[in-house]
């Protein structure tokens, strides 16, 4: 889980804007251009490297399919 403060002062290392968290409560989503940054033992990893979109995860689920 992520502290709400910590929450609040985190921001997209590309746009900047504000991150929220995912339904899932696995990812933190930038506002604007939808990047989603994943939380690993509770740490959110804020790389680009590896942030990723909605429907990469979209399309990695159906080809298992």
């Amino acid at each position: 889980m992520i502290d709400k403060e910590l929450l609040e002062i985190l921001a997209c290392p590309v746009c900047k804007e504000p991150v929220k968290l995912t339904k899932d409560g696995k990812g933190l989503k930038c506002v604007k251009c939808g990047r989603i940054y994943p939380i690993r033992d509770g740490i959110p990893i804020m790389l680009v490297e590896e942030a990723y979109y909605e429907e990469e995860d979209k399309k990695t689920s159906s080809d298992k399919a």
